[in-house]
């Protein structure tokens, strides 16, 4: 079976992320794989080390005629049976054909950009559930979870960033966007003391954050770290993982942290709050509340059996939903049965 993939994501993001691993897991499965990618050296340069040729294309605005053109070119010489868009501008620009078009949707977005495809994947069931309350036939409706590596690594040295190491260690992931509610969980800091915290992540708010870290009297214990590609040695550094979004659809950095064996504490928003169970496999705090917050973070650093319990906990979910073999297994048979059925009906 031949599927050609195009992103044409963003420099940094966490779709952009996954599909990197995805492609590269099914490339390890066997699947043979033509990849075309918005331009950027570095991610073009993770494929090609794992012996993938990306094609560097604009995937630009209107004016753009070499994305489609190359498209095409790429379509016919390799003539897969499947072709997975990412993004709605992927969606786009793919032209038409013999083979099936999937898109691979990981929010709520206008489906209005999809009417091309025959399949649409949804990362979470909620996201599922409104493609069809939205008139999408449930049987081109298809969930399909993401996994996370759990490659672990050596603990980042605290000292690097002015981190004591008997200090409580609190990390967090994600674009520094209003969504991911980082505001709160400064806030939040700022009423639990002796308390670190490593935010990971670029984005439009990080001036505006760290504003906020020195008004707040907290910037001596908040390290910016940009965007990092480390996040293993990162996890294995901290003790607590916190995610504040206000919106979430997924909260892909939720399982993350379980495959690392972190505890995980996250605001109730749609993602976070339909993966964890409150007080099991993490704890659930409302959204925007930083007065919750704080106090779910204090609870956990001061009770050693709660913290163990859903770091085991989360632990286990990840293990029996989110790993590679078993999403990678998943995606190889919905190519199979959609193959399948396109044949059997042309």
């Amino acid at each position: 079976m031949k599927v050609l993939q195009a992103m044409a994501g963003a420099e940094f993001g966490g779709a952009e992320a996954f599909f990197m691993r995805l492609v590269l897991a099914l490339h390890r499965a066997g699947l043979d794989q033509r990849v075309l990618i918005r331009e950027h050296p570095g991610r073009a340069q993770a494929f090609q080390q794992a012996g993938l040729k990306p094609v560097e294309l604009p995937f630009g605005g209107m004016l753009d005629r070499r994305t489609g053109r190359a498209f095409k070119h790429e379509i016919k010489t390799f003539q897969p049976q499947i072709v997975m868009t990412w993004m709605n501008r992927a969606s786009r620009f793919c032209p038409k054909g013999s083979f099936v078009q999937v898109a691979r949707l990981g929010g709520y977005y206008d489906l209005k950009y999809y009417k091309t495809c025959g399949h649409l994947i949804a990362n979470t069931e909620d996201i599922a559930r409104h493609i069809v309350e939205n008139g999408w036939p449930e049987d081109r409706v298809h969930y399909l979870p993401n996994f996370v590596s759990e490659d672990r690594a050596a603990p980042f040295d605290r000292k690097t960033l002015y981190t004591p190491e008997n200090a409580v260690l609190v990390l967090a992931l994600g674009r520094l966007h209003e969504n991911k509610g980082f505001d709160v969980l400064m806030r939040a800091l700022s009423r639990v003391p002796n308390t670190y915290l490593w935010l990971a992540g670029e984005g439009p708010l990080r001036e505006d954050l760290e504003k906020l870290a020195e008004d707040l009297g907290i910037k001596p214990r908040v390290r910016f770290l940009g965007w990092r590609e480390d996040t293993p040695a990162l996890f294995a550094a901290c003790d607590l993982f916190v995610c504040p979004s206000r919106h979430e659809p997924l909260g892909n950095v939720v399982i993350e942290a379980w495959a690392q064996g972190l505890p995980v504490i996250a605001a109730d928003s749609m993602g976070p709050g339909t993966l964890i169970e409150h007080m099991d496999s993490g704890v659930l705090v409302p959204v925007d509340d930083a007065n919750g917050l704080a106090h779910a973070i204090r609870g956990v650093i001061e009770d050693p059996n709660l913290a163990d319990h859903i770091a085991r906990r989360g632990r286990q979910v990840y293990e029996q939903r989110f790993t590679e073999q078993q999403v990678v297994a998943r995606y190889l048979d919905f190519f199979q049965s959609v193959v399948t059925n396109h044949q059997q009906s042309a």
